[in-house]
């Protein structure tokens, strides 16, 4: 949790860094993401070349006391970059003042051209657009201290947050792309990924790759010996990012430039294990006489106007993703909402894929998924492998009410709200073991938080002792001033008195909490937390102590304040240094300090094992018996004669219902809060940009 809120730190203060100086440089997004980008790439190429080089020159052989020279071959065997030494970033950094760095980035990117077949005419050259002093200030913001140890993965995320913070900004048509890491996620983590061929046949910046390759990296496996990446995209500039992202996390892939409305570069009909994509919605003017005798549309044209066009691509899509799977593949991809019920010829081809008995999951998400469109989408499913049982059944999931807020305009989902959708469709597929290993899980990192409460508890309270017994010392002195306001006083007092009082229940209240930790830890070591009657029985047991969790949290939160007030009334109003010379207000102001940073750190150690526990009971109370169950507003499980009563309609909410308004037990004042602070925020950044906008407008027209 906190390596992940420091890479999440990293990302966001590099991209800031980087975003002031664009705005400062009056260089528009489509200008400036290409090459910053770049400098992102070289970064982490340098980074990966250090560290492979050391390994390599361990292991280099030795004959007459000579070593063997280092290879390009060496480093490719270990999916790195070989760079020369005028491609380094260490290099860049360190040229004189004088020196042209547009040019010497240029020579750069064309030096690692020049070694590398794949990424020739891929790499940003267009560097001379900036000034020598941005540049020098850009590549300083991308020699940032913490990463001179950063991996692959680090540079993996910093990569795809800066392209998705592009994305935000509409560079390079709209921003379309780039699909959210959440939905990429979600697909991968249904059709499962781990060997042959993967296609995405629009596959934007190659976030379907990427997201498969940790997928399987998860496994043990090197990904580039487990599949084959193939990808058709259209843009020539979308596709030196997918390269580049490709070459930033080390993968292989085959990328052609293609309009796969038209053409099928790679001719794999019928040979695909794996095809996922986001591919653009609700495309218009398809030419009907270019496509009529495609072989990839096994179920017809979906519809043609008078202008002999398809007036809509979206069963275009659907009909040739269905096409590249071979006798037991599996496709998820990305569709329009508008898609599940569409009408006239686009429902003809959708009940022939229904009548496959192929299309397997239908999955709705909410609104403000993606970056640059707030309409929601679904995610379908087709698998040709499914179990026989399941031939003429579909699984429907209404997944729009789960989410949490990033932004007052962006959504996604949490990593375990993503694991619970994921054990649905485990429980469908009888994979209960999956499930119920996730709930095992979960409980075990409420055992790991468990173990380091009273630790945590324990340097909290020794912290506002030492304060406290500062305080206490200083009442009688005060007292004896005479000089202060009677009332002044009685409120140190009653401050005092507060603290007592609070810091006597904060200690019972975590005696007994203790304790009640100890008899529930041995109580789940007498059970076999593999079992679901066994996981029942514990978080059940474990509810009376969640819920004591929050009423210590409430403790520890006042108790901070308490302290804080009495401090200050000392220290400002009193001017207690004066009163008591051995008062120290900077000795005092760090250990206030100190203790707000163990709050913060007890604070979000009970708040995670609560939110943990919450996991938990989402799962229990929708699947008590570990089994797919049909439940109100989430899931059901429909058959075809359902689907061809509801005129052969694909949309979730249509099957499952509504879900009954559920009164919140756990309602988290806090998070409300945060969202308010996130739509506040928001709105202040508007305005600020839109102040911006207007400014620039006024100085271009002299105004």
């Amino acid at each position: 949790m906190a390596q992940l809120k420091n890479i999440e730190s990293i990302e966001k203060r590099l991209w800031e860094a980087a975003d002031d100086m664009r705005a400062n440089s009056k260089l528009t997004s489509t200008e400036y993401y290409m090459p910053v980008l770049g400098l992102i790439f070289l970064r982490h190429a340098f980074n990966r070349f250090k560290k492979v080089e050391a390994e390599i020159k361990k292991s280099l052989p030795s004959r007459g006391g000579v070593t063997r020279q280092i290879t390009k071959e060496d480093f490719i065997s270990k999916s790195a970059l070989f760079l020369q030494e005028e491609a380094r970033f260490d290099y860049l950094i360190n040229l004189p003042e004088d020196r042209d760095r547009a040019q010497a980035i240029s020579d750069a990117m064309e030096l690692i051209e020049e070694d590398y077949e794949d990424l020739q005419g891929v790499l940003p050259k267009e560097y001379h657009i900036f000034d020598n002093d941005l540049l020098t200030r850009l590549l300083k913001i991308f020699n940032d201290e913490s990463l001179n140890e950063a991996n692959g993965d680090v540079f993996g995320r910093i990569y795809e947050y800066f392209i998705m913070k592009f994305a935000l900004q509409g560079a390079q048509d709209s921003g379309e792309f780039f699909t959210p890491v959440p939905l990429v996620q979600l697909i991968v983590n249904t059709i499962e990924p781990e060997s042959g061929i993967v296609l995405d046949p629009a596959c934007g910046s190659g976030g379907m790759f990427v997201q498969t390759s940790h997928f399987i990296d998860e496994k043990g496996i090197n990904p580039n010996s487990a599949v084959t990446f193939y990808g058709q995209e259209k843009t020539s500039a979308t596709i030196r990012l997918a390269k580049m992202n490709l070459a930033v996390h080390g993968l292989e892939g085959r990328i052609a430039e293609a309009n796969t409305f038209y053409e099928d570069h790679h001719e794999l009909i019928g040979k695909c294990n794996f095809v996922m994509a986001n591919p653009p919605f609700n495309v218009d003017k398809v030419d009907a006489e270019k496509i009529k005798t495609d072989p990839r549309l096994l179920f017809g044209l979906p519809g043609v106007n008078k202008n002999n066009e398809v007036s809509n691509g979206n069963y275009l899509w659907m009909s040739y993703f269905y096409s590249y799977l071979n006798e037991s593949g599996r496709a998820g991809f990305v569709m329009s909402s508008q898609a599940s019920s569409a009408s006239g010829g686009e429902k003809d081809v959708r009940r022939k894929i229904i009548e496959t008995g192929h299309l397997d999951i239908m999955i709705s998400i909410r609104g403000n998924f993606f970056y640059t469109r707030t309409v929601p989408c679904e995610l379908w499913f087709y698998d040709k492998g499914k179990k026989t049982e399941m031939t003429n059944k579909v699984l429907m999931i209404d997944a729009r009410n789960i989410y949490r807020k990033v932004s007052r305009k962006i959504y996604d989902f949490s990593p375990e709200q993503l694991k619970n959708i994921t054990s649905i469709i485990w429980l469908y597929r009888g994979e209960c073991e999956k499930y119920l290993n996730l709930i095992k899980g979960y409980f075990n990192q409420i055992f790991k938080g468990l173990d380091d409460i009273e630790t945590i508890l324990t340097d909290y309270s020794q912290t506002l002792n030492v304060i406290k017994e500062r305080l206490d010392k200083l009442s009688p002195l005060i007292t004896e001033l005479g000089e202060l306001k009677v009332e002044d006083i009685q409120a140190y007092k009653a401050l005092l008195s507060d603290i007592e009082k609070i810091s006597n229940s904060y200690t019972e209240t975590s005696k007994s909490i203790l304790k009640n930790i100890l008899n529930w830890f041995d109580d789940s070591q007498k059970v076999n937390l593999s079992m679901n009657d066994a996981q029942l029985q514990i978080a059940s047991e474990f509810d009376p102590i969640s819920s004591s969790l929050k009423i210590l949290t409430n403790y520890i939160d006042e108790m901070y304040k308490l302290f804080l007030r009495t401090v200050e009334l000392a220290d400002k109003h009193f001017d207690a240094k004066r009163v008591d010379s051995t008062w120290k207000s900077r000795e005092i102001t760090k250990q206030i300090k100190d203790s707000d940073a163990l709050r913060k750190n007890a604070i979000e150690h009970l708040k995670n094992i609560t939110y943990l526990h919450k996991q938990i009971k989402w799962l229990q109370v929708r699947f008590p018996d570990a089994k797919l169950t049909d439940v109100e507003g989430l899931v059901k499980l429909v058959d075809r004669s359902e689907l061809e009563n509801n005129d052969w309609s694909l949309s979730p909410s249509r099957y499952v219902g509504v879900a009954q308004e559920e009164i919140d037990e756990d309602f988290d004042f806090e998070e409300v809060i945060k969202d308010i602070h996130l739509e506040l925020k928001g709105l202040n950044e508007e305005a600020e940009e839109l102040a911006k906008t207007i400014l620039t407008n006024f100085e271009e027209l002299g105004i």
